[in-house]
């Protein structure tokens, strides 16, 4: 039997932002799937006394400011979004799922930003996380095949049991989305890559690092042209199980500042590499906390020291900031996963500083 490749995933969009529903369109998780640069996921049962469950689908649209129930405020970008109404005997909660992708997720759970989380395993390596949303409201994230599922509690109470319960039941909403949309580079499916929507300056992990401008100022390198164009500045294409997949570069327009990659697993994991000339990003060492509550501890690497800032010692989201003795700074953020707790991502980091070494030809921007 010949293994044939896995076909890109391709999906709809308006053509105009002037086309956007103006009140979304209540639609089945199957049929709405072909409009989703995401995995659309879909519970498999409901929490106890809970039957209703309606699901509505933003459309995917140019960057353009209209009035329409459910786009973001903060921006004039009109991605793709799912969210599930679920109710029943007095409790009702929502989720929402989209492509996180303006920014690395921080800590891997972006919603909970700021609050005490707690993890949970739900099958297969993968994690859910529960704490509180920015809207003050019980709240639980995870990130399923990379797509970012947000849970808030909108009345009534559910415990830690059923939250968890209903993330671990979740289920692709049709079978062939989950290998195509991993096989679709995230330059491609990226939102943020495709338009020139404004930047938005959110947190990215457990140190201090925020990407501000007017415009978005990602240039991205072509698919095809990725592992060339790494070889040329010194750059692993892999790391453990992890292919770079996606890489671009970010400046203010005037010179290069940063190079980000994004590395990704078979399941999904996702690594994002940035590296810049020393002093010559935003990237400051020694790095800074930002305030969402983590551990913190700083390792030897070759006599240099690795600051590692991380959620959980079983599931990481870790976040790890070094520097390179060819006079350049580096910073690895990880997804959370059992795979993926702080001394597997110490691995990866000594991986990836060792490949750059062997390299002995490093440009990195330069």
């Amino acid at each position: 039997m010949v293994n044939r490749p896995v076909r890109p995933w391709r999906w709809q969009f308006l053509d105009r932002a002037a086309d956007l529903d103006r009140v979304p369109p209540a639609i089945e998780e199957t049929r709405a799937q072909d409009w989703c640069n995401f995995v659309l996921w879909r519970p498999s049962r409901l929490p106890e006394g809970c039957d209703d469950s309606v699901g509505t689908l933003r459309r995917e649209a140019p960057p353009g400011r209209v009035e329409a129930e459910g786009r973001t405020p903060w921006s004039d970008a009109n991605p793709a979004g799912y969210r599930t109404e679920i109710s029943g005997g007095g409790r009702r909660l929502r989720l929402k799922q989209f492509l996180y992708d303006w920014a690395f997720p921080a800590a891997d759970h972006p919603c909970l930003w700021g609050s005490r989380t707690r993890p949970a395993a739900i099958g297969s390596g993968r994690v859910v996380w529960l704490g509180t949303d920015y809207l003050g409201h019980r709240a639980a994230s995870a990130r399923l095949a990379r797509t970012t599922v947000e849970l808030s509690v909108l009345e009534g109470e559910f415990t830690d049991d059923e939250l968890v319960a209903l993330f671990a039941g979740l289920r692709p909403a049709t079978a062939d989305a989950v290998p195509r949309v991993l096989a679709t580079p995230f330059a491609e499916l990226s939102y943020w890559a495709r338009h020139p929507a404004a930047m938005v300056s959110v947190p990215t992990g457990v140190f201090q690092f925020h990407r501000r401008g007017q415009e978005h100022e990602g240039d991205w390198v072509p698919s095809r042209d990725v592992g060339d164009f790494l070889a040329a500045q010194g750059v692993p294409v892999t790391a453990g199980v992890f292919r770079a997949e996606s890489a671009a570069t970010f400046g203010d327009g005037a010179a290069v500042r940063e190079l980000d990659v994004v590395y990704s697993s078979p399941s999904g994991a996702e690594l994002r590499l940035t590296a810049q000339r020393s002093g010559g990003g935003r990237l400051v060492f020694p790095p800074q906390r930002d305030k969402h509550p983590a551990e913190t501890e700083i390792h030897a690497l070759d006599g240099r020291p690795v600051h590692l800032g991380y959620s959980s010692a079983g599931f990481g989201a870790c976040d790890a900031w070094w520097q390179h003795p060819d006079g350049y700074d580096l910073r690895l953020l990880g997804s959370a996963g059992a795979d993926l707790g702080p001394q597997a991502f110490l691995a990866l980091v000594g991986a990836i500083d060792g490949a750059l070494r062997l390299a002995g030809r490093a440009t990195v921007l330069g």
